[in-house]
């Protein structure tokens, strides 16, 4: 925020280093250099405040190792985040989409895991991309498509990612449902790298999936 507002007092400064006499009149007087000064200051608040906007899109969880990137827009829940997961919600629409991570301490299968998911959601449907990655589809039975992806951490502990969204706006909220899981990421938990870092080029257990269909 420094380098705005010295900016805006450039001119001065270089105008008294100078010692250049201009006329009165042509000198801006106290109030336009303060009305100047609180500009710059504003302008660079808002710039500082946009940037970090767009960087909260990209959520690191680096103590359970795994990484996705927000909607542009959707605002973060407070009340429902905590250190295992986050909650973003589109604040127009009524759709979210629910990051977080499990231990397995049953050390379940992903198929076990996704059949247990299955007793509570209507019409799922997806594959099983090895043994460490599940993509689907299902309907919650209130309206509302719901698009999830399962992925398996080397230590058995299960990161899972829902994004929920009415039924009627499924044209528009499938991409960016697709983007959204297409974004998620695991790598090692900060326990196992002792820096605390996210290993450069952390990636997915597998390759994304084809979106499935999300028609029910």
């Amino acid at each position: 925020m420094k380098a705005p507002l010295l900016a805006a007092y450039s001119p001065l400064l270089l105008l008294v280093a100078c010692g250049r006499a201009e006329p009165v009149a042509d000198m801006p007087s106290q109030e336009e250099l303060a009305a100047a000064a609180n500009a710059a200051a504003a302008n660079a608040l808002a710039n500082a405040q946009k940037d970090d906007a767009g960087d909260s899109r990209n959520y690191v969880n680096i103590d359970h190792g795994y990484s996705v990137t927000m909607p542009e827009g959707w605002m973060k829940d407070g009340e429902a985040s905590n250190a295992d997961g986050v909650v973003y919600q589109d604040p127009g629409a009524g759709a979210d989409v629910r990051v977080f991570w499990q231990k397995n301490d049953n050390d379940q299968t992903l198929q076990q895991i996704v059949e247990a998911l299955s007793d509570g959601a209507e019409g799922v449907d997806g594959d099983f991309i090895g043994e460490n990655e599940y993509r689907g589809t299902a309907n919650d039975g209130e309206g509302n498509n719901v698009a999830l992806r399962l992925l398996k951490q080397p230590d058995g502990a299960i990161v899972t990612a829902t994004f929920v969204y009415p039924e009627m706006l499924s044209e528009q909220y499938q991409p960016i449902a697709q983007a959204l899981l297409d974004s998620l990421r695991i790598f090692a938990p900060k326990a196992q790298t002792p820096e605390g870092q996210t290993p450069e080029g952390a990636s997915a257990t597998a390759t994304p999936a084809p979106a499935a269909n999300t028609s029910n």
